[in-house]
């Protein structure tokens, strides 16, 4: 089937809005850790931390354990990632037994990611104009980009601060991921009942 064709257009966006679910999933989750961060944002920003360097620690062993076993890449490719594993698991230590550090630390990579992020989602927004969720994308980039920018102009913000606005964060980006999955959901059931009638 030619995926040019009306027939095959519809299978794939039908195909596409089958997987609603995932991103319900997502929204949901991203709720329920925003409101876990506004009721306890002091305890939220420690657990956050400690996650973080758990995260790395994990990263770690698997790139110096992919480095090893990996027969694909050359001699200076795998040395490079075994380093690169080692040194992701001394800063996932460091960032346990420091928590303090790494929430500093957590705080300014926040910034640059919504920056970065907000930069995407505007952009994305702003090129593709016949989407259907333009305009919270472009909503959600903006906001994304004044978070970002706050976080990073005031570094020295209370935790308390920081907590909240991830929580918020967290809110509005679980309850567009709702309204996208509902919207997959309904242009899925379209799509399909057009490839049925085809």
């Amino acid at each position: 089937m030619d995926a040019a064709s009306p027939q095959g257009t519809a299978d794939l966006v039908g195909g596409v809005g089958r997987h609603w679910e995932w991103v319900l999933a997502f929204g949901i989750v991203n709720i329920v850790v925003g409101v876990l961060v506004l009721a306890w944002p002091g305890r939220s920003i420690q657990v956050l931390a400690v996650l973080f360097g758990i995260e790395l620690i994990a990263a770690g062993i698997y790139r110096f354990v992919a480095a090893l076993a990996s027969d694909d890449e050359s001699g200076g490719t795998r040395v490079l990632l075994a380093v690169l594993g080692v040194l992701s698991f001394i800063v996932g230590l460091y960032a346990i037994r420091h928590v303090a550090v790494t929430v500093t630390v957590l705080g300014l990579v926040l910034g640059i990611f919504w920056v970065v992020n907000g930069a995407m989602e505007t952009f994305a927004a702003l090129a593709y104009r016949g989407t259907p969720s333009r305009g919270w994308t472009l909503a959600m980039g903006v906001l994304s980009i004044l978070a970002g920018v706050v976080v990073l102009a005031y570094p020295g913000m209370s935790l308390v601060t920081l907590a909240v606005f991830l929580g918020l964060w967290l809110l509005v980006l679980g309850a567009m991921g709702l309204f996208m999955a509902f919207q997959m959901r309904s242009v899925g059931r379209a799509a399909s009942r057009l490839a049925t009638a085809t």
